[in-house]
């Protein structure tokens, strides 16, 4: 006897419909692709069909065959001229993933947009798609379609060009329908009656694949380069469930980050630090209403709790792609998410897919220039001369000069004298020894003794360098009268090249003195010799060429109990000053030196300094 028919209503809340399977996504997020990849590989249905245009077909079938490279499909705007439609193909995409699973498990690939009209702009407010690394696919679908979006004319038309599309699907096998979430309703509804086919269009006019350039893909795709090449790292392996977790990939991004950072600065990020980069970043997930941070808020977070230099390595570290390559057989353009120059001719742009206005880089963020090609920049070297950054010897002269008033102030703290009000009020009302004896009823009053004399050198110590950290020792005579001769150490600037001819290194200390073009070179003169490390023998530099009676000596200790015996011997008085005592910011900005080899890079120097 032949079977009857099966009259019974579908479940209104299944996503199983006959021969029909849906697995609705959001588009662009990797937690979908993770979750549709592994239900590809468990079933193995005969056919995947995607909501994508059919008319896109054959660029999209050539984009995935290419990845891990990314690319971009581009084609003409139909309403103007100027403008053009982009689709960036990426790995962690459901729908890219979907062809490229469907096509290994050897499924027939089904375009199901049969392209018939302007693509609605539909609603894509989500829950985070965080969530599905603690709840099965389905809770989260439920949810979501308990709060029906509003439909209208166009929605209902689109929805029925797909299901039209659907509905011509071999009726002897099974389909497994990847489909955008907000669309998954008007889809369903729609394939509940017969349709008929849609005007639509045979082709797109100006459509291309392109390479994407490696510095433009954070502009351009939805999820951050470094997420997906760690998706594509492990989407081989999908029983490794932490591979691709999010939050674990922002802690290797930060890893990354502080290593480049350590390397570029000669700065630590402090283990305090870290924990309130944490703490941070899940405030800024959670003020944007997300449950993981995005590449914005992690930068902005790396900016504000450490400084603009780990802000700059975060971003660099989140946009790293080793996949994408400057060289391929497609044409290489570099998109900044809002336009292109193809050839010579201009384009204004927008997505396919319409999404929430997004921040791409922080404000103040400066960008850095990189090498064309390795080595370009240490190929500029010729050692002919060597000289500073002028922008720079202005800052630490002004630092200098905070240093020497701030060493008479604190000398001036020393000497000053409180006693009872009698008949004068000598240098003022000390307060605070006014309140702390007010139960005696008696107001005290502070005499300040003057100070005899000016401050000549500054020696500044960062570090005593006992593991030989700061092998670059020499001494720059100042260019003018105004500038102060200078001896320092430092770590090889040469070693750290950040433009042509552009070395950056990192104080461990320094000797400024005035007047100017009188110093010799301080780490050749046998007179300091027995001086047992690099601090002291700056220091004695200091007092054998300051002119004025008090030398300042910035260090985390002070000097050998000696050498306030051989600076009564100089006829000299040395001013110490605990380097915690001052602005950790301003020591951190001072610290930086940059050595430019030769003047002719002065011109240039701006545009590479950071």
């Amino acid at each position: 006897m032949p079977e009857e028919p099966d009259l019974s209503f579908p479940d209104p809340g299944s996503l199983q419909r006959g021969r029909f399977t849906y697995f609705p996504v959001v588009p662009g997020k990797l937690e979908f692709a993770v979750e549709l990849r592994r239900r590809l590989l468990r079933d193995r249905p005969q056919v995947v069909a995607v909501e994508l245009p059919t008319t896109l077909r054959d660029a999209y079938l050539r984009a995935v065959e290419r990845l891990p490279q990314m690319s971009v499909i581009l084609y003409d705007d139909d309403q103007e001229e100027d403008r053009a439609v982009y689709v960036p193909v990426e790995p962690s995409d459901p729908f890219t993933e979907a062809i490229r699973t469907g096509l290994e498990i050897g499924a027939e690939i089904v375009f199901a947009d049969p392209d018939a009209g302007e693509r609605p702009h539909l609603p894509d407010d989500y829950p985070d798609s965080y969530a599905l690394r603690h709840i099965p696919l389905e809770k989260y679908v439920e949810a979501y379609r308990l709060w029906p979006q509003p439909r209208s004319e166009q929605i209902v038309a689109h929805a029925e060009g797909i299901a039209w599309k659907l509905q011509g699907c071999d009726p002897q096998v099974n389909v497994l329908v990847v489909i955008s979430l907000n669309l998954l309703d008007p889809v369903l509804d729609a394939m509940e009656r017969p349709q008929a086919q849609p005007m639509a269009r045979l082709r797109r006019n100006g459509l291309q694949v392109l390479n994407p350039h490696p510095e433009c893909l954070a502009e351009i795709t939805l999820e951050y380069p470094y997420l997906q090449e760690r998706y594509e790292q492990f989407r081989g392996e999908m029983s490794d469930s932490h591979g691709v977790e999010r939050r674990r990939v922002q802690l290797a991004v930060f890893r990354e980050a502080e290593k480049t950072y350590e390397a570029n600065t000669g700065e630590c990020v402090a283990h305090w630090q870290r924990r309130l980069l944490a703490r941070y970043t899940r405030n800024l997930a959670l003020v944007n209403r997300e449950l993981a941070a995005r590449i914005f808020d992690i930068t902005v977070a790396a900016r504000a709790v450490v400084d603009d230099n780990y802000g700059w390595e975060v971003w660099e570290a989140a946009n790293r792609y080793p996949h994408q390559k400057v060289e391929s057989d497609l044409a290489t353009v570099k998109i900044s998410g809002e336009e292109v120059w193809l050839d010579t001719k201009k384009m204004r742009l927008r997505r396919r897919l319409p999404s929430k206005k997004r921040r791409l880089r922080p404000v103040g963020l400066k960008p850095r220039k990189k090498e064309k090609v390795p080595g370009e920049w240490a190929s500029q070297l010729n050692g002919a001369s060597i000289c500073s950054y002028p922008p720079e010897d202005l800052v630490i002269e002004d630092y200098g000069r905070f240093l020497k008033k701030k060493g008479k102030s604190i000398l001036s703290e020393e000497r000053a004298r409180t006693e009872p009000f009698t008949t004068s009020l000598l240098d003022g009302i000390d307060i605070r020894e006014t309140i702390r004896n007010w139960h005696e009823r008696q107001i005290y009053v502070r005499s300040f003794q003057k100070i005899h004399g000016e401050v000549g050198a500054v020696i500044v110590i960062f570090d005593e360098d006992r593991d030989d950290r700061y092998p670059y020792m020499t001494t720059w005579l100042g260019e003018h009268q105004n500038e102060s001769d200078m001896a320092f150490y430092s770590t090889f600037p040469f070693d750290n090249l950040v433009g042509p001819g552009i070395g950056r290194g990192e104080y461990g200390g320094f000797l400024m003195s005035l007047p100017a073009r009188r110093m010799f070179d301080v780490w050749q003169d046998p007179d300091y010799d027995f001086a047992d490390n690099k601090p002291e023998r700056l220091l004695l530099a200091g007092l054998d060429y300051s002119l004025q009676k008090y030398v300042v000596y910035v260090a985390a200790k002070p000097p050998r109990s000696v050498f306030r015996n051989i600076a009564a011997r100089f006829g000299r008085t040395i001013m110490y000053i605990p380097i915690g005592q001052l602005s950790p910011v301003t020591l951190k900005k001072v610290r930086v030196v940059h050595v430019l080899d030769g003047y002719d890079k002065r011109e240039t120097a701006k545009d590479y300094i950071w």
